[in-house]
């Protein structure tokens, strides 16, 4: 069935009306007209089952037949701080495959040997709405504007959180654990992922003295992308 985003849908609602976009893509891009049944996610636990009672392609309006709310709900979460890498389509590519997988908030960094000190929001919001709707979660991450790294961590520092730092270098710990070492199940798990040219010596002693824990992901030297969806990946693995 063909999924819509709706995130101002009430789930007391008996009817609702797609905004001009949603409208577009559901009358003119797939054809549906009156009497056909999609479905409405919005993004935080909702999904709705409706059907359409007006094909305007501007103001498509449905009846709502059913709500779920809550679906998927977890006790925990995880929040991916990560650096923008230079490569917009690579950040874009973490974004829309962490989307997938499943994660609650993306916060960009920016770090010392940054390449990129701006990120599109909107954009990567997009790529997440999109990535939601093909794997059919109901959840949508909240997704930070780009900030200074020191400040995101002092801003974590009453969070209770498994707070980790996956970095290169062994400046300060040459027996680092695996990630799944240090994780545990039904954790909520705040991942500190570089940019391309890996933390500086001070900003990894900075996290250290902010709670963090030095963590590996292996022993393959990966991307900054690949690193979060590898880190992401393990720990919705290990609850499951």
């Amino acid at each position: 069935m063909h999924l819509f985003y709706t995130p101002d849908i009430n789930s007391s609602a008996t009817t609702y009306t797609l905004n001009e976009e949603e409208s577009k893509h559901c009358i003119k891009v797939l054809r549906l007209g009156n009497g056909k049944r999609i479905q409405l996610v919005d993004g935080v636990g909702g999904f709705y089952t409706a059907e359409i009672m007006d094909d305007n392609p501007k103001r498509c309006s449905v009846k709502i037949t059913d709500v779920k709310t809550g679906v998927g709900k977890k006790d925990w979460s995880i929040q991916m701080l990560i650096a923008p890498t230079k490569n917009n389509d690579r950040i874009e590519w973490f974004v829309e495959k962490a989307t997938e997988i499943g994660i609650d908030r993306i916060s960009f960094i920016n770090c010392k040997n940054s390449e990129r000190i701006v990120i599109k929001t909107e954009r990567a919001e997009k790529v997440a709405i999109a990535a939601m709707k093909q794997s059919l979660k109901a959840y949508l991450p909240l997704i930070d504007e780009m900030a200074d790294f020191k400040k995101v961590l002092e801003s974590l520092n009453n969070s209770t959180a498994k707070k980790m730092i996956a970095h290169c270098d062994a400046f300060s710990n040459n027996s680092k654990k695996h990630i799944k070492e240090v994780y545990k199940k039904t954790e909520s798990a705040i991942i500190l992922i570089g940019p391309e040219g890996d933390f500086t010596k001070d900003e990894i002693e900075y996290a250290l003295k902010n709670g963090f824990e030095e963590i590996t992901l292996g022993e393959s030297r990966l991307r900054t992308e690949t690193a979060a969806v590898y880190a992401c990946t393990v720990v919705n693995v290990l609850n499951e």
